[in-house]
């Protein structure tokens, strides 16, 4: 049993007869008033985000959880396909698993959080940032050049991407996967 003290994001929870993995959590203190911790929780079974509110000291009942190296291979329609790096073991997961499954790219390593109770894979974890190559966006027009001017652009997974002016196709690009959002464009 743990308390809204040990809240942190990626945390995974029992809460309304299902495992919840918490992906966003403020602790507010108002100045009148008991404190409490605002929560986004998202259900690791059907993939659904929740808002909750914990009070301040209220009890919540964590999972015990371990952490392993999988190498995504492929999807078939929602179903994707992981392999253990360490005894090369093949999982498959569903979509709803995933964060952002229009990020990942075959050969990427992510992280796995497996239930330590009953070896059930719980959530997918993606690297904080994947470098993609842009495939389709349209050219920057020359004088055209506001501050932080975007256009969207189109990567190699399927996602669409806002990226600034100067970004062609080909070029490869470092997006945040946290936010879905461009970062920097990589040299070769």
């Amino acid at each position: 049993m743990a308390n809204t003290s040990d809240i942190r994001k990626g945390l995974c929870i029992k809460f309304n007869h299902d495992i919840y993995k918490i992906i966003e959590f403020l602790h507010v203190k108002p100045g009148k008033g008991p404190a409490f911790v605002r929560t986004k929780l998202k259900s690791v079974t059907t993939g659904k985000v929740i808002d909750n509110t914990f009070s301040a000291g209220h009890k919540i009942d964590d999972v015990r959880v371990e952490t392993h190296k999988f190498q995504y291979l492929y999807n078939e329609g929602e179903t994707y396909h992981f392999m253990n790096t360490e005894d090369y073991t093949q999982i498959q997961l569903p979509e709803s698993a995933l964060d952002r499954p229009d990020l990942i790219k075959e050969g990427e390593v992510v992280t796995v959080i497996i239930n330590s109770e009953d070896q059930m894979p719980l959530s997918v974890e993606m690297p904080a940032h994947v470098i993609l190559t842009v495939i389709e966006t349209e050219p920057g027009v020359k004088g055209n050049t506001a501050t932080n001017a975007t256009k969207p652009a189109t990567v190699e997974t399927g996602a669409r991407v806002n990226v600034p002016l100067f970004i062609n196709e080909g070029d490869k690009i470092k997006i945040d996967t946290d936010k879905g959002q461009y970062q920097e464009r990589m040299k070769d």
